[in-house]
C-alpha cells in the first residue's frame, strides 16, 4: 500500500513505518471508495512531480540513446520520462503520495465529522 498499511479495526495504519492513530481515526470517517480515489489522486500527483524531475534531468542530454540526435529524440525522451514517472509512483515512489494521501484523508474526515 505504498507505505501506508491497510486499515483494520485492530491495527493502526503505518505511515512510513510508524503507527498513525490520527489517520486510523480519519479512515473510519471516509468511505472506502473515497479512500481509493484519494490514493489514486495522490499517486497521480507524485507521478507528475517525478515527471518534472526526470524532465529536468534529461534536458541537457543530446545525441545519446536509441534515436541519436534526431527531431524524434525529444518526443521519445518525453514519453519515456512520463512512463518512468508513472511506474515509479505506482511501485511506491519516493514517499510523496503517502503524505499527500494522509493530508487529504485527514481533510476529508474533518469535513465529514
Amino acid at each position: 500500500m505504498n507505505g501506508i498499511g491497510a486499515y483494520s479495526k485492530k491495527k493502526t495504519p503505518l505511515v512510513n513505518g510508524r503507527n498513525d492513530p490520527q489517520l486510523a481515526d480519519a479512515l473510519t470517517k471516509v468511505s472506502p471508495e473515497a479512500q481509493k480515489k484519494t490514493r489514486a489522486k495522490a499517486q497521480e500527483f507524485e507521478a507528475m512531480f517525478l515527471n518534472s524531475m526526470f524532465s529536468q534531468m534529461t534536458t541537457g542530454i543530446k545525441g545519446d540513446g536509441p534515436f541519436g540526435d534526431t527531431p524524434g529524440t525529444g518526443v521519445w525522451r518525453s514519453m519515456l520520462t512520463d512512463e518512468y514517472s508513472k511506474s515509479l509512483a505506482k511501485s511506491g515512489g519516493i514517499g510523496i503520495s503517502n503524505d499527500v494521501f494522509r493530508t487529504l484523508i485527514l481533510q476529508q474526515a474533518n469535513r465529514a465529522g
